[in-house]
């Protein structure tokens, strides 16, 4: 931009240019060398161009009586945060659906750390977020409060901040998906868990205390690279997606966020009839569910969540004709489709996001049930498995499911929502099979009298194998659906037009409709 001979607009040019990566030159530098990207760099890949309203762009740290007020403006430009409205994934949903806020904090100010001004532009951008029903995509990095504002009395201890309770208020109306690079403690680390979604960079240390906290409670001396590595939070569930870098994290944030702004127009589909070949017909064979989820969605829509953690059940996000839709699953290929304690806590937490924000959900069902025994209850799996019940007990969208093949239990049941007759349509593959528990086991159990009485061990098992067969064939998917149980058999091929058609009569306000 020009200067102008009004001294009052050079000065503001001025004032400007000293939030650009390009007049904070060293820090730039320091960042890339480091092989992360500065503040800026990823809101501008987050949001679509132009569409920026910033708030409090011109705070700085509140230290002007320790520091030169000039060298503030470069050192701790916009008080280490940088927050605003705008627009996400216009270009795939449209200009109407992608209006959200944005909150990125800038390591190289202060690093990241949270002071006075830096609070009120969070509370006032969180504010603004709840009252017009925005998401909010943060990207977390930093070290936590900062004790070096001393421009203000904190009165004490400065317990008395808002932030934490507005952000946790957002729960249920304004969708928060977090970010995290770097070093990611304290304050900072607790905006990140607080988020309904969680992912971090392979370069992210996240924890409720960075090292000078952990050596100032005697409990030890570490390095920041020793708290919290994302690996780690991978598999104990704490994130969502193990990205490799900002780069992937700010693509599958924005491809989260998609999911729920709405239908998008355009998609591609595969051969479906590829779905009535991908089921084994040995039915001890395990199969890559992976690869029928894959089938049944637009191509190139599928979004897998917390993947190495509660791993017999997969979560995640795919379209149908551009409509979002949750997807829950049994992996029969890990612990033959049983849900653990770990699996039925991410199953529900799932559930519940998908019902917080009108999206339907699809359940894929394979499982032989709980898993059971003496090391499952150690897990809490009473409680854990339990919770399934309640959530599902609770769900006010539209679950369709669809049984692939093993439908036994309380497993099954917990599996679409609490009770075979809670989806708003229950369906079935020729290859489904069902069962109060595994039919093996039901046989072992009911037949225990008449097993024992067969003293030759090859006639003993013969007849364990005919009275397997027997039960096989009671339990078939189609017995089930004559007997009402579900709804229907189907053909593989149809399963997105069917969950399509089931849907249709969902309003609610839907998004996806």
């Amino acid at each position: 931009m020009p200067m102008s001979k009004n001294n009052e607009f050079n000065n503001f040019l001025s004032r400007l240019e000293k939030l650009s990566d390009e007049h904070r030159k060293e820090a730039t530098s320091k960042r890339h060398q480091s092989g992360n990207r500065t503040a800026r760099e990823n809101l501008h890949h987050l949001i679509e161009e132009d569409s920026f309203v910033e708030f409090g762009a011109f705070a700085v740290a509140a230290q002007r009586s320790r520091k030169e007020y000039d060298a503030l403006q470069t050192e701790t430009s916009a008080d280490g945060v940088i927050t605003g409205f705008c627009e996400i994934n216009s270009n795939e949903i449209g200009t109407e659906n992608s209006h959200a806020a944005a909150i990125i904090y800038d390591y190289s100010v202060l690093a990241g750390t949270q002071g006075y001004f830096h609070h009120q532009k969070l509370d006032r951008i969180i504010d603004k977020a709840k009252k017009y029903g925005l998401p909010v995509v943060i990207f977390t990095e930093g070290g936590g409060g900062r004790p070096g504002d001393v421009d203000v009395n904190t009165q004490i201890a400065g317990l008395n901040v808002p932030t934490f309770s507005k952000w946790a208020s957002l729960t249920g109306s304004s969708l928060r998906i977090a970010v995290s690079n770097g070093y990611c403690f304290a304050g900072n680390a607790a905006l990140f868990g607080t988020a309904d979604f969680r992912i971090a960079t392979e370069n992210s240390w996240i924890g409720m205390a960075g090292p000078a906290m952990i050596e100032g409670g005697g409990l030890g001396k570490y390095e920041p690279t020793d708290i919290g590595p994302s690996s780690m939070h991978e598999m104990n569930g704490t994130i969502d997606f193990l990205a490799k870098d900002e780069k992937e994290a700010t693509d599958v944030a924005k491809k989260l966020l998609s999911y729920f702004q709405g239908k998008k127009e355009s998609f591609e589909t595969s051969e479906q009839n590829r779905l009535r070949e991908l089921i084994p017909e040995d039915r001890k064979w395990g199969y890559p569910i992976r690869d029928i989820i894959e089938v049944i969605c637009d191509q190139g829509s599928f979004l897998e969540l917390r993947r190495n953690f509660g791993r017999s059940v997969v979560t995640g996000f795919f379209r149908l004709e551009g409509k979002p839709f949750g997807i829950l699953a049994n992996d029969c290929q890990q612990l033959g489709g049983a849900i653990d304690a770990m699996s039925a806590e991410k199953s529900s937490e799932f559930l519940t996001l998908c019902d917080e924000h009108n999206i339907p959900i699809v359940s894929m069902v394979d499982t032989p049930g709980f898993m059971v025994g003496p090391e499952s209850e150690e897990e809490s799996a009473v409680t854990r498995m339990s919770k399934l019940f309640k959530t599902g007990a609770k769900l006010s969208v539209p679950l369709v499911a669809i049984y692939l093949r093993k439908a036994y239990g309380l497993g099954a049941m917990a599996m679409v929502g609490g009770s075979f007759h809670d989806p708003i349509y229950s369906a079935s593959w020729p290859t489904g099979e069902f069962g109060g528990m595994g039919l093996e086991g039901a046989v072992h159990l009911g037949f225990k009298r008449e097993l024992a009485a067969v003293k030759d061990s090859k006639e003993r098992e013969l007849l364990f194998d005919q009275l397997v067969a027997s039960a096989y064939e009671k339990g078939k998917a189609i017995e089930a659906a004559a007997h009402l149980e579900i709804d229907a058999v189907i053909d593989p091929a149809d399963t997105r037009k069917i969950i399509l058609k089931a849907c249709n009569n969902y309003k609610k306000g839907n998004n996806t409709q």
